[in-house]
């Protein structure tokens, strides 16, 4: 329980001064559910987010890339029309998917505490990264969600 505690405290450090910033509520980048009409991924947030982590673990920060946010859009729709992982794309040095999470903080939690997923997001060869999310209300997992680093 103890170690449970501890492995959450950067997520929640980041969560309270994303709070702190915008007067007491998380900010929509990262709590906007992505089942709710007209939501939109804030991408530099969500991507600030996965920087701090980098910063904890001594990897480097990575850049917004547009090419890699539509590879990364373009993959977590066919994740939610087939319920299957696509291949990792060439020149890709690390994907992550995850399903069913509605928000980017509930998704960054999950991959955060994935002994799989926690080690790529800190690989010290990727400098540019693209992020999406997809929700597909036929799907059984609703949102689907892919950050490619390259």
């Amino acid at each position: 329980m103890r170690f449970a505690i501890l492995r959450a405290l950067p997520i929640l450090a980041i969560l309270a001064l994303g709070a702190c910033s915008s007067g007491g509520a998380l900010s929509p980048g990262l709590s906007q559910r992505m089942d709710t009409p007209g939501a939109q991924l804030n991408r530099v947030e969500a991507l600030g987010i996965v920087n701090n982590y980098r910063s904890q673990s001594g990897a480097g920060a990575l850049t917004e890339d547009a090419g890699l946010d539509a590879q990364a859009q373009q993959l977590a729709t066919q994740y939610a029309k087939t319920g299957k992982q696509p291949a990792k794309p060439a020149g890709v040095v690390q994907i992550r998917y995850s399903a069913g999470y509605f928000t980017f903080a509930e998704t960054f939690s999950g991959w955060r505490n994935s002994p799989t997923d926690a080690p790529a997001l800190v690989d010290k060869s990727a400098t540019k990264a693209g992020v999406a999310a997809i929700y597909d209300a036929a799907s059984p997992y609703g949102v689907y969600w892919v950050i490619v680093l390259a």
